[in-house]
């Protein structure tokens, strides 16, 4: 599975929409769309803080 497809399941799973998400992630709704849809992949300090909020790990989210 691409990695913005599991980005969107793990977002769904926590119950939470693009906007809350990108609240928690102190970005845009329209960057959330963008990783989910592969059109652009987060930076290192916030993919860190992506997993961190979802509650996954590196290897949830990379494999």
């Amino acid at each position: 599975m691409e990695v913005g497809k599991k980005i969107a399941a793990y977002r769904k799973e926590a119950a939470l929409t693009q906007e809350e998400l990108a609240e928690a992630m102190e970005v845009s709704r329209q960057t959330v769309y963008k990783w989910e849809h592969n059109l652009a992949n987060p930076e290192l300090n916030k993919l860190e803080k992506l997993i961190q909020t979802l509650n996954i790990s590196f290897d949830d989210l990379l494999k």
